[in-house]
């Protein structure tokens, strides 16, 4: 069986789940091709599915669904009936409806869903001063990820029949849900730049991001186009790309999400079958 593999992974995350289950689904005897849609060359629009038998997609969550620029990709594809798994990594706050959303995204491209996950991992917002889930994927999270590799390949195969049925469609409406994207956006004040530092003019800011909003001449992210994923800061080998102080909203985002360290502490990586 030959299944296309899509993730996007600004931060590293959603990559360590995705190294892992494509190590387990070659195991089973599947043909895994891989195809990193961070990257904007790789997130061809209408790409050719027709040589794959199944399709897993793998994403980060942002502001309870997948980033932007993954959801005007899939918006490009024609599923042609084809299988397939999702998954999602988040740094420990809201989840839902991300598996609802992509599920209804993906049938309307002629997808059929078979199985969703949900793996903790590292804020994307810790690079800026907030403190949650640092250390995450780990082990155990990771043995997850195996487990759902197996049950996605008895899905391809058909030796399991199963498809994912009840998935939480959440409280908000899509115009809300693009209002608490702009939020994300608003969070992160002063949008990536090296405030007019010297740097080794690696071009890799500029040449590997997602949105194609930094230019790495004058090393500062441009509004409007940026989607504070932060994979320039990540990145970037002269560690000199910032983003404002955000200590202080994390403390905000614990009290409005109701969260104390201990209950975050409590959380674990989920598998939708």
């Amino acid at each position: 069986m030959k299944i296309l593999f899509a993730c996007f992974s600004a931060t590293g995350n959603t990559k360590k789940i995705a190294d892992t289950m494509t190590a387990r689904l070659t195991e089973l005897g599947s043909q895994v091709e891989r195809l990193d849609i961070t990257l904007p060359e790789f997130r061809e629009p209408g790409m050719d599915l027709s040589s794959f038998q199944a399709a897993v997609f793998g994403s980060p969550i942002h502001s309870m669904r997948a980033p932007r620029l993954v959801r005007e990709w899939l918006a490009t594809l024609d599923g042609a009936g084809i299988k397939c798994a999702t998954f999602f990594t988040y740094g420990g706050f809201q989840v839902h409806p991300s598996h609802y959303d992509i599920r209804e995204r993906l049938s309307r491209r002629g997808f059929t869903l078979v199985a969703s996950a949900e793996f903790l991992g590292a804020h994307t917002f810790n690079l800026g001063g907030w403190r949650s889930m640092a250390g995450r994927p780990g082990d155990e999270d990771l043995r997850l990820a195996i487990r759902y590799a197996d049950a996605v390949h008895m899905r391809f195969t058909g030796e399991d029949t199963v498809v994912v049925d009840e998935l939480d469609p959440g409280p908000y409406s899509e115009e809300q849900l693009d209002q608490f994207e702009g939020m994300r956006y608003k969070a992160v004040s002063q949008l990536p730049t090296r405030s007019g530092a010297e740097c080794s003019m690696c071009m890799l800011c500029q040449d590997e991001c997602p949105a194609g909003a930094i230019e790495a001449e004058t090393g500062e992210a441009k509004a409007g186009k940026c989607i504070c994923c932060l994979h320039c800061l990540k990145i970037c080998p002269d560690e000199i790309l910032k983003i404002n102080d955000m200590t202080g909203s994390f403390q905000f985002k614990m009290e409005m999400d109701k969260e104390t360290p201990e209950t975050l502490a409590k959380k674990k990586s989920k598998l939708y079958l």
